[in-house]
């Protein structure tokens, strides 16, 4: 792609992402949705090949659905309060219509089903791209909208959770496995969104830095489905040996980052009195790691097979990401020792 064209692309997710962030009328957030969407769209399909053009054509009609669907929450409000600003949607029907938009937006189950589809078809910088970032306009317009029926969230949260986790186990290709562990991830921020906001951007912004890591250390490797693992070793061995620490991170175990956001989300849903809600969440964060560990197994201890298909490819010789995947992976490892000083932050 010419580079002022990626370059505007780029500007153009970053502007409908601060317009959104940044807004608090309701028109503003859905302009800025749309050029979040329509910057996106021309990065997917870079390629020029058929799964990525399916790929950008479902995410185009999902977004589309979605934002319609928003926007019509949003007018509904202005005719029954008389209010277009975000915080002052206070009426029922129109609250519940702009949430699950919101939840469809960004793949919350029970609105899931375009994520793993629309990510297997795009490459692994894209898919990162979606991953990533999209998801931050959305959660944004979440933290603001006021408290719905908190029972329904609880229960969309678990079947986030659940279904993130039993969706993985039967994958083989990691893009798909990567947008089954965004679902789940995503269905632990919804379960304290209304109880603890600051616990929700913890577990958001942990997330991001854990799923940077993964998506860029399967680039650096050109690994695209678990069979492609076992060549690993020969490409990049001390990467190798750091990946299953990344992915043990994604799954929540402790000594790793990932297991500080799920620590104190499950310390505060016992405080608001959901022992049985935190005991399912907590369950449901073992088949996510089922496949975190069968992702660390493929890597580490299995070879590439010994015939034409299976050739090793030569070693790799750029260093573009090495920068970004040192960071990002050391943020994913040890920062749980910082969980004390981030409570501290988050209680002032």
């Amino acid at each position: 792609m010419n580079p002022y064209t990626l370059t505007l692309l780029l500007f153009g997710l970053v502007l409908g992402t601060c317009i959104t962030v940044t807004s608090s009328h309701w028109l503003l957030a859905w302009m800025g949705l749309e050029i979040n969407t329509l910057a996106i769209i021309p990065l997917m399909t870079q390629q020029h090949h058929p799964r990525a053009i399916e790929a950008a054509t479902k995410y185009f009609l999902t977004q589309a659905t979605a934002a319609d669907t928003l926007l019509f929450a949003s007018i509904t409000n202005a005719w029954l309060t008389g209010q277009w600003d975000i915080q002052f949607m206070t009426h029922p029907i129109p609250t519940t219509m702009a949430v699950l938009a919101l939840y469809l937006k960004i793949g919350l189950a029970p609105l899931h089903t375009w994520l793993p589809e629309v990510l297997q078809g795009l490459d692994l910088t894209t898919g990162l791209i979606l991953s990533t970032w999209q998801k931050l306009a959305p959660f944004t317009l979440l933290l603001q909208i006021p408290a719905a029926n908190q029972e329904l969230l609880i229960i969309l949260g678990l079947a986030s959770t659940l279904i993130g986790g039993w969706g993985g186990l039967n994958q083989t290709q990691l893009r798909k496995i990567l947008a089954y562990s965004s679902i789940a991830h995503l269905g632990w921020m919804l379960l304290i969104l209304q109880f603890a906001p600051s616990l929700t951007l913890l577990a958001l912004m942990t997330y991001l830095v854990m799923t940077s890591s993964a998506f860029l250390t399967f680039k650096f490797n050109n690994a695209t489905n678990i069979n492609s693992l076992a060549s690993s070793w020969a490409k990049a061995p001390l990467l190798t040996t750091s990946a299953p620490l990344l992915l043990l991170s994604l799954g929540g175990l402790p000594p790793m980052t990932g297991f500080m956001p799920k620590w104190m989300i499950l310390q505060e849903l016992t405080k608001q009195n959901l022992p049985l809600t935190a005991t399912i969440a907590a369950l449901a964060a073992f088949l996510s790691l089922y496949f975190y560990l069968r992702l660390s197994y493929a890597m580490t201890l299995t070879i590439s097979p010994n015939n034409l298909s299976g050739t090793l490819p030569g070693r790799l010789t750029t260093i573009q990401l090495s920068l970004p995947l040192a960071t990002t992976s050391i943020c994913a490892i040890i920062f749980l020792p910082l969980a004390p000083a981030i409570t501290a932050l988050m209680n002032l």
